[in-house]
């Protein structure tokens, strides 16, 4: 239980370093809300789910797989916008070959 507690509270701090451009750029509460709550879930995710996998690269799966469906809906309408959300996912691949 510790482990998940853990994981949430490292979803909570990902989700206000997430959420605060956001509020910056006057962005509607709603998509604050939603991606506030779509890092917790992703703490919990990572904290709860056994792959055996390099942890850091286990917590770049979960979230990429948690964000796709948000993806293909946000880049429906501006696909330009995935271009950093893309960067932010595979540049650990680049810099942490294995």
């Amino acid at each position: 239980m510790k482990k998940i507690t853990i994981g949430v509270l490292f979803g909570v701090a990902a989700g206000i370093i997430d959420v605060i451009p956001m509020i910056i750029q006057n962005l509607s509460w709603d998509a604050n809300l939603s991606a506030f709550t779509m890092w917790v879930v992703i703490g919990f995710f990572i904290a709860s789910v056994e792959l055996k996998m390099n942890p850091i690269l286990k917590g770049i799966v979960i979230s990429f797989l948690v964000l796709l469906p948000l993806a293909i809906i946000i880049g429906w309408k501006e696909p330009v916008v995935l271009i950093p959300i893309a960067l932010i996912y595979f540049l650990p691949f680049f810099l942490f070959p294995r």
